[in-house]
């Protein structure tokens, strides 16, 4: 199907870190007409305003003059945000989590669906060329466990929301996308060191015929560290994001993966890619060409689901 003429009218509702990344990537992209951005703070808004040239809007004027809009505020505004803009008929992308809550995420999903809008939700990993390459790599066999790393040191951003929220749930998104399946039981242990929230967890997720998965998370870290490793029937894969490096041990040997046509790997490594341009370019295919949406609100609600449980077991509780 060919491009439509017409660029999607959208705005930007909040420009905090990422948000302004948002603002730049839509001003930049011929499909979209950047209408304007909204934040809390004037003088952000401003700011951000002049390099996107977008002018700054009240919230509720520029829902109403966008076709769509990007929900880029702190978790606690996910819902009103994204309810507002869904209730007034505008798609809506959503960054993550979905929403602070479950009966949000609900909420929000059945808005989206009662009223045909677009509803994705900003799992960015899902786009990018290092989980191109993981699904791609032909480790075959039946994957057993999961075990992922993600680490930064420590930035005062986010601290709204814990460690699982803020990083963690990329890696609970792509472990429930790779096993196909959501957990039976969730054991964790975090901490809080340098705000009010977990800074740090480990958490095991148990899955339907004995799989397992152990997702850790730190945002107090020495060092940056983004690992996934992969244990099957037929061996393992060893994947470093930082690095751009992927390894498999098939039976027979350690073999680095070398070359897999249309996969993104060259030499046991790949060529990344702008993963907020090609999450923003499947939005807008979703909205104008009617494009499936890869990431939607059911998926944000599985996402949240087993973050939230993690949570509850680092407190205490029964997940």
């Amino acid at each position: 199907m060919s491009a439509p003429s017409t660029p999607l009218a959208l705005g930007i509702l909040g420009v905090g870190h990422f948000g302004r990344f948002h603002a730049l990537k839509a001003a930049a992209n011929p499909r979209i007409r950047l209408v304007g951005l909204h934040d809390a703070d004037a003088g952000r808004a401003a700011a951000v305003g002049a390099e996107a040239a977008a002018p700054p809007m009240d919230a509720a004027a520029l829902i109403a003059a966008a076709d769509a809009v990007v929900v880029a505020a702190p978790t606690r505004f996910h819902f009103a945000l994204a309810e507002a803009a869904l209730a007034a008929g505008k798609h809506v992308f959503v960054e993550k989590p979905i929403a602070a809550t479950l009966d949000e995420a609900d909420a929000l999903i059945a808005r989206a669906e009662a009223g045909r809008r677009v509803l994705q939700v900003g799992h960015i990993e899902r786009f990018s060329a290092a989980f191109r390459a993981v699904t791609g790599a032909p480790a075959g066999g039946r994957a057993l466990s999961w075990d992922a790393v993600r680490a930064a040191p420590f930035r005062p951003r986010s601290l709204d929301v814990s460690v699982v929220l803020d990083l963690m749930i990329h890696d609970i998104d792509l472990v429930l996308e790779l096993a196909g399946d959501m957990p039976e039981a969730i054991e964790a242990v975090g901490s809080a060191v340098a705000s009010e929230r977990p800074d740090f967890a480990v958490a095991r997720l148990r899955f339907p015929g004995g799989r397992a998965a152990v997702l850790t998370a730190s945002r107090v870290s020495l060092a940056m560290e983004r690992r996934l490793r992969v244990l099957g029937t037929e061996g393992e894969m060893a994947v470093n994001f930082l690095d751009r490096s992927l390894a498999v041990l098939r039976r027979g040997g350690a073999e680095p993966v070398v070359a897999l046509p249309g996969s993104g790997i060259d030499r046991a490594t790949w060529t990344d890619h702008d993963s907020l341009e090609a999450e923003q370019a499947a939005f807008v295919a979703a909205c104008l060409d009617g494009a499936p949406v890869v990431v939607d609100g059911a998926a944000g609600r599985r996402a949240l689901k087993v973050a939230l449980a993690i949570e509850t077991a680092i407190a205490g509780g029964h997940a």
